[in-house]
């Protein structure tokens, strides 16, 4: 299974939900917490990728979100 995620694939599942909602990033199953988002970065080329720069910490991830994601209580 790949680890990476394409644009299209991100935007497929963004169009899922609702648009108004606050964006997040979930970093770390040993350590869950949530992350901001700032800046989308794309880098050209044959070896390019979109980079999602975090933006400080929001707080603990909810106990649903780490759930769904196959991670571990803490």
């Amino acid at each position: 299974m790949s680890h990476e995620i394409t644009v299209r694939q991100l935007i497929h599942q963004l169009q899922t939900v609702d648009p108004d909602l606050p964006a997040y990033l979930a970093i770390n199953p040993d350590w869950p917490y949530t992350h901001y988002i700032s800046r989308v970065v794309e880098v050209p080329g044959t070896n390019g990728a979109v980079y999602l720069a975090e933006n400080g910490q929001q707080g603990v991830l909810p106990p649903e979100v780490r759930t769904e994601l196959g991670w571990a209580e803490v």
